[in-house]
């Protein structure tokens, strides 16, 4: 399994498919790469270098007690983007992923990011309050929190039902989604998984936002029961200088089914630009 150290003795796995323009693409909380799976495989197939990265904690990373905060995640992937020495290059991130590859790009990117995707993703910042009045309660936020603790197995198995929409009328369940869901966040860390609650909802993106200077898809479904579309997406989209918002009517926050083929067509006309 293909891995790099970084500078704090972290092994962080990746996946790297292809050959062509480079695309790294980041997951969501309580994922790992193998979210993005299909992705990959489409991707690489239209003529790209895909790569896809475990964030510390998650999947077949390095499980350190340590450094579970945004800054570390994107110091995580500028190490990973230098050791492949990657240049011309876009960035894909989902939901906590979206946060992440938005701090490096802002912070580590320069001349090397020349176009990002988000979906569902939890800049500016997701947490509720005075300011943000969108965005999720932090009673909510300690309601995961709790979750995680007490009894995570049965906790991932619950959240995946309102992650991919199911429990609205009429969806299209999938026992294989939910299932691999819960698969792949039984593979996150409990240190990890707790301290990237935090991370991914009190992270303020807003200045890293400003700072982008290079085309931004931003992509989330109007019915994310995951990340308040309120609080991300309509914000994002007024703080970037050359960005594009799309809304994917009835959408959940995974990636899945028909918003899946809709939203990967509109990544790969958008990479084609």
């Amino acid at each position: 399994m293909p891995k790099i150290t970084t500078t704090d003795g972290t092994k962080i796995y990746y996946t790297d498919l292809g050959t062509g323009r480079p695309v790294i693409l980041s997951h969501g909380w309580p994922l790992s790469s193998d979210a993005w799976q299909r992705e990959l495989k489409l991707l690489a197939d239209n003529g790209y270098r895909a790569i896809a990265h475990d964030r510390r904690g998650h999947g077949r990373s390095s499980q350190p007690w340590n450094g579970n905060d945004m800054d570390t995640y994107a110091r995580d992937l500028a190490e990973l983007v230098e050791a492949l020495d990657l240049h011309d290059l876009a960035l894909i991130g989902h939901s906590t992923g979206g946060g992440e590859v938005v701090r490096y790009a802002a912070q580590h990117g320069a001349g090397r990011v020349s176009k990002i995707v988000t979906a569902g993703a939890v800049p500016p910042i997701m947490l509720k309050s005075e300011t943000n009045p969108e965005g999720t309660p932090i009673e909510a936020l300690d309601g995961i929190r709790e979750g995680v603790l007490k009894d995570r197995s049965q906790f991932y198995q619950d959240l995946s039902v309102p992650f991919y929409g199911f429990n609205r009328e009429g969806a299209a369940v999938s026992k294989g989604a939910q299932d691999d869901f819960w698969r792949q966040g039984m593979l996150v860390g409990l240190k990890g998984a707790y301290d990237c609650i935090k991370a991914f909802s009190e992270t303020d993106f807003t200045e890293d936002l400003k700072a982008l200077d290079v085309p931004i898809f931003i992509a989330q479904g109007d019915d994310d029961q995951i990340v308040p579309i309120a609080a991300a997406a309509l914000k994002s989209i007024d703080l970037v200088k050359h960005g594009t918002l799309k809304v994917y009517p009835g959408a959940p926050h995974g990636i899945f089914g028909a918003y899946q083929e809709e939203l990967d067509a509109d990544i790969l006309n958008f990479l084609d630009k």
